[in-house]
């Protein structure tokens, strides 16, 4: 029988920084974790080279049923203060923009730190080794693992959501939590492509790989960024960002050219060349494989001069352009997510220590529970602050 004052189950982001913390405040704890090799999401994040946090995440950045519940972590244990420990080691990092922090040279970096500080502070680390069973004990839990029985006061589950199972994703966080009295709040695959079927499928067949800068907006909210085609359907960072906000049916608006009132650009360009081929002007405002395909679902031959296309006739490029209005097919899915929305319901979580209101001495952090944040390094950041909050309770 191994005991500990808490066992953190879930090796990833949220599940050493907790491990760090309550190790460094003296507590004997284990993280225990069924992979092969811990943090293997930070390893293949951003690149390899790990977008660890975002100097400017702040609530605003978090999608949850219940927004207030980020603020309190968030505060307490913020981007700059995690940017201190990356300094502290030395870690060399730059800005890809302004406030998305990255690693120079390998996300291997972050991960060191993080196992690096497990062990200076007498934190333990248990691979391959999966929790077969959980029992309440009027001391804690009782957990069963293929090294043995193991007896704690507190257990944290550190397991992340759903997203991209071929790397260990599983809903065990969820499972447990909902058999101690939790509720979900539906998960469904987040920051993930869109695909496209039928008749939309057919229209963007030929136009992988063809990119731009697009805004992308589902009723207030939208998201200005990268957009690629791809041979199943949409992604880049502004369609990963919508992605979150969506619903299946829901009719996303793309904006193909952000900043410019396209109708106004042709009806100039009709005005002031009036001989030019519609085929020669298109492709000067957006990518020449995606303008050919525009005049072929616009039915317009592209030798066709500006000056003899009518207003109602540019109005119909305009509509694959500005916005450009679909309803994709769906999502690819966990598969490709970079994270869970939805989760763990967080009314039921203490916001000061993550611990359950229902089960006392059960925490739950990180990706687990029902709060997501947007691309660009917030995910780390809510990792961080609440693995952080839960170790100062522990």
């Amino acid at each position: 029988m191994h005991r500990y004052d808490a066992v953190i189950i879930g090796a990833g982001a949220a599940g050493l920084m907790c491990g760090i913390e309550a190790a460094r405040r003296g507590r004997r704890i284990v993280v225990l974790d069924h992979a092969r090799a811990p943090a293997e999401k930070i390893r293949i994040s951003g690149g390899g080279r790990c977008n660890f946090t975002h100097l400017e995440a702040s609530p605003k950045n978090y999608l949850s049923q219940n927004p207030h519940f980020c603020k309190s972590a968030l505060k307490r244990f913020g981007p700059w203060d995690f940017l201190d420990r990356v300094i502290a080691h030395h870690i060399p990092y730059h800005h890809k923009t302004e406030g998305q922090l990255f690693c120079d040279n390998s996300a291997k970096d972050i991960i060191d730190m993080l196992l690096g500080d497990l062990r200076v502070h007498g934190g333990e680390l248990w691979l391959q080794s999966p929790v077969q069973d959980i029992d309440k004990t009027p001391e804690g839990f009782r957990l069963s693992t293929p090294d043995g029985l193991i007896e704690t006061a507190k257990l944290v589950l550190a397991t992340g959501g759903l997203s991209i199972p071929k790397m260990g994703a599983t809903g065990f966080a969820y499972d447990v939590a909902q058999r101690f009295g939790h509720a979900l709040i539906a998960p469904r695959a987040g920051l993930v492509p869109f695909t496209l079927g039928g008749h939309k499928i057919d229209y963007i067949s030929g136009l992988s790989g063809v990119s731009l800068n697009a805004r992308a907006r589902i009723g207030k909210t939208a998201f200005e960024d990268g957009f690629l085609f791809t041979h199943r359907g949409l992604s880049g960072p502004a369609m990963l960002q919508i992605s979150s906000f969506w619903t299946p049916g829901q009719t996303v608006e793309i904006d193909l050219l952000p900043g410019t009132e396209v109708l106004g650009t042709l009806k100039n360009r009709r005005q002031n060349t009036p001989r030019q081929h519609i085929g020669n002007v298109l492709p000067d405002l957006v990518p020449a494989r995606l303008s050919e395909r525009i005049l072929e679902a616009a039915i317009i031959a592209p030798d066709t001069r500006i000056a003899d296309l009518s207003d109602k006739k540019l109005s119909a490029l305009t509509v694959y352009i500005q916005p450009w209005s679909i309803v994709p097919d769906g999502t690819e899915g966990y598969r490709t997510a970079e994270v869970t929305v939805g989760g763990i319901d967080t009314t039921q979580v203490s916001s000061q220590t993550m611990e359950s209101l229902l089960c006392p001495g059960l925490h739950i952090i990180g990706e687990a529970l029902d709060v997501t944040g947007w691309l660009g390094g917030y995910n780390f950041q809510w990792a961080w602050s609440s693995g952080w909050a839960a170790g100062q309770a522990l």
